[in-house]
C-alpha cells in the first residue's frame, strides 16, 4: 500500500532539487535558482526601461540649470552625489535656490513619467 501511494508522487519535484551540477566548488543549481533568475531579468529590464525614460526626460525636458542641479545632486553622469551646500558652492548660488531648482526639476520629471504611463 505504501509503495503504491509513493508511485503517484514519484514525478514530483521540489524547488530545492538539484537540476545541474558544475562539478566545482559552486555547488548545485536548483530549480529555485532558475526561477529566481528569470524574475531578476524581468526586474532588471523594467528598471533599465525606467532609467532610459528618466535620462531622456532629463535631457529633453529640463532647462540647462535644472539638468545641472539634478546631475550634481543625484550623481548623474558617473559623478559622485553632492549635497545642497556643495552644489550651491559649485554653481555659486544659494542653497535655497538649489532647493527650489531641484524641487521644480523633480516635479517636472514626475509629471513627464506619469504622462508616459497614461499614454
Amino acid at each position: 500500500m505504501y509503495f503504491r501511494s509513493q508511485r503517484k508522487s514519484s514525478g514530483d519535484l521540489s524547488l530545492s532539487d538539484a537540476i545541474d551540477s558544475d562539478g566545482g566548488e559552486g555547488g548545485n543549481l536548483s530549480l529555485m535558482d532558475v526561477i529566481c533568475s528569470e524574475d531578476d531579468v524581468f526586474e532588471r529590464l523594467s528598471s533599465q526601461e525606467i532609467y532610459a525614460r528618466l535620462r531622456r526626460h532629463v535631457e529633453e525636458g529640463l532647462e540647462p540649470r535644472e539638468r545641472e542641479v539634478v546631475a550634481l545632486r543625484y550623481g548623474l553622469g558617473r559623478r559622485g552625489r553632492l549635497t545642497q551646500r556643495e552644489t550651491a558652492d559649485k554653481l555659486k548660488i544659494s542653497r535655497s535656490y538649489v532647493s527650489r531648482i531641484e524641487k521644480r526639476a523633480l516635479d517636472k520629471l514626475r509629471d513627464m513619467l506619469e504622462a508616459d504611463d497614461i499614454q
